[in-house]
């Protein structure tokens, strides 16, 4: 969620509950990635979203209990493609849900969230960690912990400074990973500072764009299903190549989130509708797809087709770039990457 940490600091100074819906394990193409969270108030109105649709619908419900019984749940949802269709989601798949009650009442849950939200204001990276209990032992309560490069907060014991001696040797490693559970029954969540840039295909306008984007400080992945555009000697000053086995789950290769900016110059445009699809259920801060006007109308109606609205197509920016009448690839590069530093700096 964009606005996670400022919305659970509006929630305490309006001394208002409410349950956390997190995402901690999600299979085939579920729509949002482990850790995005969802607030569930006690009028059952939402803050964030989870992926909408069915999921979605199942969780308030859920959550109305939680309001009553003041205790934590984990759901689990499987999703067929076409009970997705049915209920307005683009695609289906299986995902694992947190479900807890957040009081402010509680002094141990109002002093985590008041240090993470410190944290957070000061730009501090850091990482988030949730024990999560057997499902036997139900009486059990979350116990959590803040991590950073130097610092830790929480309870104390073996188990837990066994992990933070592991997250703290691999700190930097966990820049770009996204949220997950960890084999000792943790889940571990990376909160990083760091705008990334994704440019979903490896061609001559990638290739540029890649070199710009790097000299303006941006963490820089290229993803194209092609070995011989996506190398490491074709790209040897970027951050991260990836050879895709084909541009569906693009989320499975590279983190997307709110500081992350994605460029979609695929081939031919061939998969663009397909990409930006997956990209419109991020919380990316910058979705540009390449193309002239009336390839991009072609795709917004497929896509309005499939069940997103005209709110969803107003995050994009296409043609992307700026006016700048430019014609050659570095040309393009520069409108494009001129465009991503006026968002950066709004």
């Amino acid at each position: 969620m964009k606005d996670f940490f400022k919305t659970v600091k509006r929630t305490q100074n309006n001394n208002e509950n409410f349950v956390l819906a997190t995402i901690l394990e999600k299979t085939g193409s579920a729509p949002r990635s482990e850790g995005a969270k969802m607030l569930i108030k006690q009028d059952l109105s939402i803050e964030g979203t989870i992926g909408g649709g069915l999921v979605e619908a199942l969780v308030i419900k859920a959550a109305a209990k939680i309001h009553q019984d003041r205790k934590f749940r984990i759901e689990e949802f499987m999703l067929s493609n076409k009970d997705a269709a049915s209920l307005g989601m683009v695609c289906g798949g299986d995902v694992k849900i947190l479900l807890e009650y957040i009081d402010w009442e509680n002094e141990k849950s109002r002093g985590f969230f008041e240090e993470i939200s410190n944290l957070h204001e000061k730009k501090s990276e850091f990482v988030v960690i949730t024990k999560i209990p057997q499902e036997a032992d139900k009486d059990a309560e979350l116990e959590k912990w803040a991590c950073t490069e130097t610092g830790f907060y929480g309870r104390e014991s073996d188990e837990i400074l066994s992990l933070i001696k592991e997250i703290k040797e691999n700190f930097y490693q966990l820049k770009y990973k996204e949220a997950y559970l960890h084999a000792k029954g943790f889940f571990v969540e990376p909160i990083f500072n760091t705008e990334n840039v994704c440019i979903l295909g490896g061609g001559h306008i990638g290739k540029v764009l890649a070199e710009l984007c790097k000299n303006l400080g941006f963490y820089v992945s290229v993803v194209d299903d092609r070995e011989e555009f996506a190398n490491e000697k074709r790209f040897n000053h970027v951050d991260e190549v990836v050879v895709a086995p084909g541009f569906e789950n693009i989320t499975d290769y590279v983190k997307i989130n709110a500081q992350s900016f994605v460029i979609i110059v695929t081939r031919g445009h061939s998969y663009d509708k397909e990409v930006l699809a997956q990209m419109l259920m991020t919380d990316a801060k910058y979705i540009g797809m390449i193309g002239s006007s009336n390839k991009r109308n072609h795709v917004y109606q497929c896509l309005l087709e499939d069940g997103f609205s005209f709110i969803d197509l107003d995050r994009v920016y296409s043609p992307i770039g700026l006016p700048i009448h430019a014609d050659t690839p570095e040309e393009i590069a520069v409108s494009i990457a001129a465009e991503m530093i006026k968002v950066r700096r709004s």
